[in-house]
């Protein structure tokens, strides 16, 4: 055991001044801390900031109405919008600055649905203008003067204010359509850090073996410890590199939520159940060995570290099946397509780690997911140590698949 420990405390402590991992880790709260500010800014002070510079309300719209449904002007639109008798009329205004825009508005307008947007500047002013709100309500309002009901006509201008209410975060502030969005993604991409930190960590035992195999330094290393110990001690090692890694993100999403909610006033109800946490760790831990194993494996197998990462790509491609389905499990994470991955040893941790923050995944799901790798593992150890030991005796050619089950049968 101390051999193990020795080579764990190695292995972390090498890894972790590795400035690839320092600028992963520090890199991905720095990136949320950034989103945050971004969608606080396009969140409210961007719209003032756009009708600010690019379509000020101090001068009024100008309409040319040759369809004959928008004039007379309606009394609430006066001063906002004026009307010109023609286009010529109204360029004269436009030139001159008396208005800030020119809609001219043809005679089939009602058929065709075109307006020409005429601007001194930019096009931009236009397309911000076209879209304001209140261009939005004039066309509707004047459409429908005459047809239907005053509070009928507001609501077809605006008709659907969102109100996201999450059961399990009812009572807290939910954000409208920005609330939605991050509920929806946060979740999802909580569940792919933690299985890029999975691959992160067990491509450093990868690499590792790889090229401690291929500049024969391993030979020096086992006349000290067993195939078994070393092998051990680098998946403990990076296990606890990778945890580092997880502890900090998982603090950091804690700061960012209640960063949501004091810039955006939205709460990510994922944040507030403890419990995905503990069952991602859960999963994370149990997904590692599993992979770290295989990784070990795959890198004493191959002869160079090209051939080795070739190999591993089989198992990655297995991992990532989730990740590919990610927009079916948007819509049902629960789809029994989910719940059969959930159970398969390789895809397993992936597909609960992304199941648990989106969804209430059902108690024999996760019951039996970990039953199936806390079997699955014992059994990847002990073929694994066998495979690396194996690899690693084996110098200028890579072992066969007959060779490989012929040391499994011998063990």
């Amino acid at each position: 055991m101390r051999k193990i420990g020795v080579i764990a405390r190695h292995e972390y402590l090498v890894n972790v001044r590795r400035a690839g991992f320092i600028i992963m880790t520090a890199l991905v709260p720095l990136l949320g801390m950034l989103g945050l500010l971004v969608a606080a800014f396009f969140g409210g002070q961007a719209s003032a900031f756009l009708e600010r510079h690019f379509a000020p309300d101090t001068k009024g719209v100008g309409i040319v109405d040759e369809s004959g449904a928008f004039t007379p002007i309606l009394p609430a639109y006066e001063g906002a919008f004026v009307a010109f008798a023609d286009e010529d009329m109204g360029r004269a205004a436009l030139q001159s600055d008396e208005v800030t825009i020119l809609f001219v508005i043809p005679e089939n307008y009602v058929e065709s649905g075109q307006v020409m947007i005429f601007s001194r500047g930019s096009g931009f002013s236009a397309a911000v203008m076209e879209d304001s709100a209140s261009v939005r309500r004039f066309f509707v309002d004047h459409l429908l003067r005459d047809e239907v009901a005053p509070a009928l006509r507001k609501r077809l201008a605006d008709p659907i204010k969102p109100v996201l209410v999450s059961l399990e975060a009812e009572g807290q502030p939910q954000g409208g359509p920005l609330g939605t969005a991050l509920n929806l993604m946060v979740p999802y991409f909580l569940g792919v850090l933690l299985i890029m930190t999975i691959f992160t960590s067990s491509g450093y035992l990868l690499r590792g073996v790889a090229e401690e195999k291929t500049s024969r330094v391993i030979e020096i290393v086992l006349s000290s410890v067993t195939a078994q110990e070393l092998l051990a001690g680098k998946v403990l090692g990076l296990g606890a590199l990778g945890l580092t890694q997880v502890v900090i993100w998982l603090v950091s999403a804690f700061g960012l939520s209640r960063g949501a909610v004091s810039l955006l006033g939205v709460s990510i109800p994922l944040l507030a159940r403890p419990e995905v946490f503990a069952l991602g760790l859960v999963y994370y831990l149990l997904g590692f060995l599993v992979y770290a194993v295989l990784m070990g494996a795959v890198g004493a197998l191959g002869t160079t570290m090209q051939e080795s990462q070739q190999l591993a790509g089989i198992f990655s491609l297995m991992a990532a099946i989730p990740l590919m389905l990610g927009s079916f499990m948007f819509s049902n994470p629960n789809m029994p397509l989910f719940r059969v991955l959930s159970w398969f040893p390789l895809t397993a941790p992936t597909t609960m780690m992304l199941r648990f923050p989106m969804t209430e995944v059902p108690a024999v799901d996760i019951v039996g997911s970990i039953v199936v790798l806390l079997i699955s593992i014992p059994a990847v150890l002990w073929a694994g140590a066998k495979v690396f030991r194996m690899g690693l005796l084996m110098y200028g050619k890579r072992p066969s698949l007959a060779q490989v089950v012929r040391a499994l049968r011998e063990a």
